[in-house]
């Protein structure tokens, strides 16, 4: 399945024969202690840095209508995150998965950006628009 927008991803998730609950990850891009003057300048162009997440949440494909509601959201509570890792959980049959089943996978999610094992995750700026990484 080809994502090439967040609306893809949320019509993605509302047809899919489970159902689904979305996972979200906001982070922003800081210089690690210790960088060298190359790695300072390079950020100092837009380049390089660490993730760093900042906060997550989970959402129903149907608590969702667009990108700008989420950022909006996320926007009230965090200014500073410039990208957002999104996954999906499946439920079974007849059962969404909840919040609490959400928990854990979004822990994982947290812990796999601090790292920068990103595979899986599909990144979006802070105008909904996917990211190509490079690692």
């Amino acid at each position: 399945m080809n994502i090439a927008s967040f609306a893809d991803l949320l019509n993605a998730a509302r047809y899919q024969p489970l159902p689904q609950r979305l996972l979200f990850v906001f982070a922003t891009v800081e210089l690690p202690e210790g960088s060298s003057p190359q790695q300072q300048a390079d950020f100092a162009a837009g380049h390089g840095g660490a993730l760093m997440p900042l906060m997550c949440v989970d959402k129903s494909p149907q608590e969702l209508d667009s990108f700008a509601v989420l950022a909006a959201e996320a926007d009230l509570m965090e200014k500073k995150w410039v990208m957002v890792f999104a996954a999906a959980l499946s439920g079974t049959v007849g059962n969404p998965p909840t919040s609490e089943d959400a928990e854990a996978p979004l822990q994982r999610m947290v812990e796999a950006v601090k790292s920068g094992h990103i595979d899986g995750y599909i990144p979006f700026d802070h105008q909904g628009l996917p990211v190509q990484l490079s690692q």
